[in-house]
C-alpha cells in the first residue's frame, strides 16, 4: 500500500515574523525556513504504519520555489522513500495547491493521503478538505488516532471534537489531515541525512501537468496584530470593576 505525504515549506516556527514595509506580505529573505509542524506530525504518522507493515512506500510531495527541495530531503532523511516536487515560482492559495496535488494523486494511486491540518503561515486548514472533495474522496481532520484495520480496506480516525472525541471509520483510499496530539515527529539522523541525498525526487512543472492554475485569493494588505497595553497593578476589586467597566469597556 501506498502512502503519500504532502510537504510544505515555511517560516520556522521559532522566527519572529516581520512585514515588509510595503504590507505586501511578511520578509522571507535571509530567514529560516523549516518542514510545517503539521506536515511533520503527518510524515511520522505514515512511516510508522510503514514501520508497522501496513504500507510498503511512503511518498512525500511538496509544491513550490526550489529551495522545496530541502524540504524534502529532509523528510526522506525522516524516512520517506522518495520525494515529487512540483516547482512553482508564484504563490499558491489552497484550492490551486488541492488541484495540483489531486493530479499526483490520480497519477500516483495512493491508498491514503496525509496531509496537516492546516500551515502556520496562512492558517487556512482548506487544502484537505478540499482535495477530499475534488477526488470524491473520505476524509477525516483533526485526527488524534489514526488505527489502520490489516485488511487495509478500513481505517478507524479519532478526531478531537468540542464535545470530545469523534470516532470515523473510512473506506480506503481517504485523505486524513493530523493534529497535534497524533504523534511526536521523529529527528533526522546524521547517517539518514548522507542516506537522503540518494534517494530519488521526480521534478515537475505546472506545465508538464496542463492544469488552469489562477490565483482565486488577493491579498489586498499584511498589517502587524496592534501591538497589547502594558498590564496595569490594582489596589481593590472595586478598581478592578471600574477599569473593567470604564476603561476595557467589557463589562
Amino acid at each position: 500500500m501506498k502512502i503519500m505525504v504532502g510537504i510544505k515549506r515555511v517560516v520556522d516556527y521559532a522566527v519572529k515574523i516581520r512585514v515588509k514595509g510595503d504590507k505586501t506580505g511578511v520578509v522571507t529573505e535571509n530567514v529560516k525556513m523549516s518542514m510545517n509542524p503539521f506536515c511533520e506530525i503527518a510524515l511520522e504518522e505514515a512511516l510508522r504504519l510503514r514501520e508497522y507493515g501496513l504500507a510498503s512506500e511512503v511518498v512525500a510531495v511538496s509544491v513550490g520555489p526550489s529551495q522545496c527541495l530541502d524540504t524534502l530531503r529532509t523528510a526522506l532523511a525522516m524516512g520517506a522513500d522518495r520525494g515529487i516536487h512540483v516547482h512553482s515560482t508564484s504563490s499558491l492559495f489552497p484550492l490551486s495547491v488541492a488541484k495540483i496535488l489531486t493530479h499526483l494523486v490520480l497519477f500516483e494511486k495512493p491508498s491514503l493521503l496525509f496531509l496537516g491540518k492546516q500551515a502556520i503561515d496562512d492558517d487556512c486548514n482548506q487544502t484537505g478538505q478540499i482535495i477530499a472533495g475534488l477526488l470524491n474522496w473520505p476524509q477525516a481532520t483533526f485526527a488524534s488516532k489514526v488505527l489502520l484495520h490489516k485488511d487495509k480496506q478500513v481505517v478507524t480516525v479519532d478526531r478531537e471534537v468540542d464535545d470530545g472525541i469523534e470516532t470515523l471509520s473510512l473506506n480506503l483510499p481517504a485523505v486524513i489531515t493530523t493534529d497535534l496530539r497524533l504523534n511526536q515527529p521523529r529527528y533526522a539522523t546524521l547517517p539518514n541525512i548522507m542516506k537522503a541525498k540518494s534517494k530519488p525526487v521526480n521534478k515537475f512543472t505546472l506545465e508538464e501537468f496542463n492544469l488552469q492554475i489562477k490565483s482565486d485569493l488577493e491579498i489586498l494588505q499584511v498589517t502587524e496584530p496592534p501591538k497589547r497595553k502594558p498590564g496595569v497593578l490594582v489596589a481593590s476589586v472595586d478598581d478592578l470593576i471600574h477599569k473593567l467597566k470604564h476603561d476595557a469597556n467589557v463589562i
